[in-house]
């Protein structure tokens, strides 16, 4: 629970601080990369302050001077945090419509071109989503994507959403998959309570989407090679 405090206790002072004036800051001058680098040393030193180490391997793989889309497997609340402050230059993220309602953090994000999802929306809906995204890539933003488009209930690598794959046949943006394994232990579903810990995080061959005739076959590579690299009981059941 201390680990749990800590981690809170950095976020809830430093980030509505950042917010306040960074956000006023980056409107007047039109360029939100400070508040932005800014917010992921606020990320950085929370999980630090936590407890929580993060090892990451194969970051070689990732195509330079490319706009990426990385997908990772999705098992705790605390992947975007482990993963968003190790990703290269700066990156949107698809994320759940709700959050861009919150005071401050909402404002931030959607000036970051963080790009909201609404589960189980329409189809004009989801298209719009696909749209914002793909021109968040063209502006030269990485996207981070949990193409499972939930957390798994039992950890296990469960099925991926279509639509991820639509936006990486149309921008032709590169996919970098991601294994992350140790978070589902040091925050489980449906606990906010933290445990100190390692967390893994593998970054593995880029994906080109060129090399596949459909977005069928494109899921199906990307699945096999995060499902490939989990640890056993991480894999998936089907």
């Amino acid at each position: 629970m201390f680990s749990t405090f800590k981690l809170l206790f950095v976020y809830l002072t430093l980030g509505p601080l950042a917010g306040i004036v960074g956000i006023p800051y980056s409107f007047l001058r039109r360029d939100i990369s400070l508040l932005y680098r800014v917010a992921m040393w606020i990320v950085r030193t929370g999980l630090n302050a936590g407890g929580i180490r993060v090892e990451v391997t194969g970051r070689e793989n990732i195509p330079a001077g490319k706009s990426c889309i990385f997908m990772s497997n999705h098992v705790s609340n605390l992947d975007p945090p482990v993963l968003m402050p190790i990703l290269p230059g700066r990156s949107s993220v698809l994320l759940k419509k709700e959050l861009m309602r919150i005071p401050i953090l909402g404002t931030a994000m959607r000036m970051g071109k963080f790009v909201p999802v609404e589960r189980g929306s329409r189809r004009e809906a989801a298209q719009a989503s696909v749209l914002a995204a793909g021109e968040a890539l063209r502006e030269g933003l990485h996207m981070l994507v949990f193409p499972e488009g939930t957390r798994s209930k039992d950890g296990h690598l469960a099925t991926f959403k279509k639509g991820p794959f639509y936006l990486a046949k149309e921008t032709g943006a590169p996919i970098v998959p991601i294994a992350i394994s140790g978070t589902e232990r040091l925050m489980r579903k449906g606990s906010a309570l933290i445990t100190p810990g390692v967390v893994r995080v593998q970054m593995l061959a880029a994906i080109e989407p060129e090399d596949y005739p459909t977005r069928e076959a494109l899921l199906v590579a990307v699945r096999q090679a995060i499902a490939d690299a989990l640890p056993s009981e991480m894999k998936p059941l089907l």
